[in-house]
């Protein structure tokens, strides 16, 4: 009896997981959700519905309940031309490559909740109104790319320099705290997702002065513990493991990769070795973290095992690393021993988890080249990669490379990252949402 119903729990608790995509990185944190989603679509075939969305975003969908959460920022009016001050400013904080688009006009910072059975929206609510200090990537950034994040009870959209909105699943504010303005390297902008974990609300702020790490109590906003970080400007979100019974919470980013107590935001150990510009998020297995930087500048891949403590650099704890094929925007997908990842011109590569080989390597996913910022997920031995170009390229898993179909939607383009809940796959593009649905 004890073994049935063991393995009823598992099943329940898979069932559950399958039903919801609460946070950016799916149920498990590595981009996997159990059972199944639509193989191919198009224009006319498998979309269940449609929905316009205002604004700039590129924060990915949430989905809970019957509904799917999303932000954006919806610019109200432009302010009167006034003369730049990026010309004082260092030059790691100057507009460049891309950067600073978007200031000199008013935001209102939206959360749209959509009713996943119909597409209708549920409820709209402008957290704040306000003029965004800094800017943002020309081509791949908005004041909206901070993912929600959800427990079932409330929503939490995180806007960075604009504050923490909390909301229960009808629309009405719980609580919201503000926080001062960020400074990040080249004004590409804010984007790190919120993290929730028991009663924790964990939000990184890796930007070029004043970096932390802060954990609020998720049902009022108070602070539990903040820890002073010495990083540079960087994405990745925290990652929360358990091993030998104690939560950690680590933490990607330039200079250290590094682990933190749960409960009390003590140090519990720290790895140099990734270059610059982390963003993707870290997921762990088996009692291993992997962790990626993919940026031109020394990009690298460390597999940590867990249980150290202090500086691990250079120790036996470092099972393994790769230089070769790493992604700087997407994060990987961990699934049945094998870490996938791309490029953002769109080459793949897959590598046994446990000893870094790879079964292939910096593939191309088709004849003509892919753009990607978005990250895949995986589903019933399928990934999927949504693309600049529209297409939603589905890969079988596994040691060999199978492409198994390519859906195209005209005139999109996808940088959010999809969401799979109860078998419908969720793709975001500029202005619309998508909710594709098998027959």
């Amino acid at each position: 009896m004890r073994v049935n119903r063991a393995i009823l729990l598992l099943l329940a608790a898979s069932t559950i997981a399958a039903a919801h995509w609460r946070q950016w990185r799916g149920p498990n944190a590595n981009g996997t959700v159990p059972g199944d989603a639509p193989l191919e679509w198009s224009d006319s075939k498998n979309i269940a519905w449609k929905a316009s969305i205002p604004g700039r975003g590129f924060s990915s969908p949430v989905v809970s309940g019957d509904k799917v959460f999303l932000t954006t920022a919806v610019l109200t009016r432009t302010l009167p031309k006034q003369e730049t001050a990026s010309s004082e400013l260092p030059a790691e904080q100057r507009p460049g490559w891309g950067g600073g688009a978007g200031t000199g006009a008013e935001y209102e910072f939206q959360v749209i909740a959509i009713d996943r059975r119909t597409g209708k929206t549920a409820w709209q609510r402008t957290a704040t109104t306000a003029v965004p200090h800094e800017g943002h990537h020309q081509r791949y950034g908005s004041f909206a790319s901070n993912s929600p994040v959800t427990d079932g009870a409330h929503l939490y959209a995180f806007f960075g320099s604009r504050g923490v909105y909390c909301y229960d699943m009808d629309g009405n504010l719980e609580w919201e705290k503000a926080f001062p303005p960020m400074s990040m390297a080249f004004h590409f902008g804010e984007g790190t997702a919120a993290v929730l974990h028991d009663r924790f609300l964990l939000l990184n702020f890796d930007q070029e002065k004043d970096s932390h790490l802060l954990a609020l109590d998720k049902n009022t906003g108070e602070e539990i513990w903040r820890v002073r970080r010495d990083e540079p400007t960087s994405w990745a979100p925290p990652l929360v493991v358990e091993h030998d019974g104690r939560k950690q919470v680590i933490v990607s980013a330039s200079r250290r990769v590094r682990a933190y107590d749960l409960n009390s935001g003590a140090p519990i150990w720290e790895c140099a070795g990734l270059g610059t510009n982390v963003i993707p998020a870290p997921v762990a297995a088996n009692g291993v973290v992997y962790v990626m930087s993919g940026f031109q500048q020394d990009p690298n891949l460390l597999a940590i095992k867990l249980g150290g403590a202090g500086d691990l650099t250079g120790t036996e704890s470092v099972l393994w690393s790769n230089r070769r094929g790493n992604s700087y925007t997407p994060s990987p997908v961990l699934a049945e021993g094998k870490l996938y990842f791309l490029t953002d011109s769109g080459r793949i590569s897959c590598l046994d988890a446990a000893t870094g080989a790879p079964y292939y390597q910096q593939q191309r996913l088709g004849a003509a080249p892919y753009n990607l910022k978005a990250s895949p997920v995986a589903v019933n031995g399928k990934l999927y990669v949504a693309t600049e170009e529209g297409d939603t390229v589905v890969v079988k898993m596994g040691e060999k490379l199978e492409v198994l179909a390519v859906n195209t939607l005209t005139d999109q383009s996808f940088v959010a990252s999809p969401a799979v809940a109860d078998g419908d796959l969720y793709l975001r593009s500029q202005n619309t949402l998508f909710c594709i649905r098998g027959e």
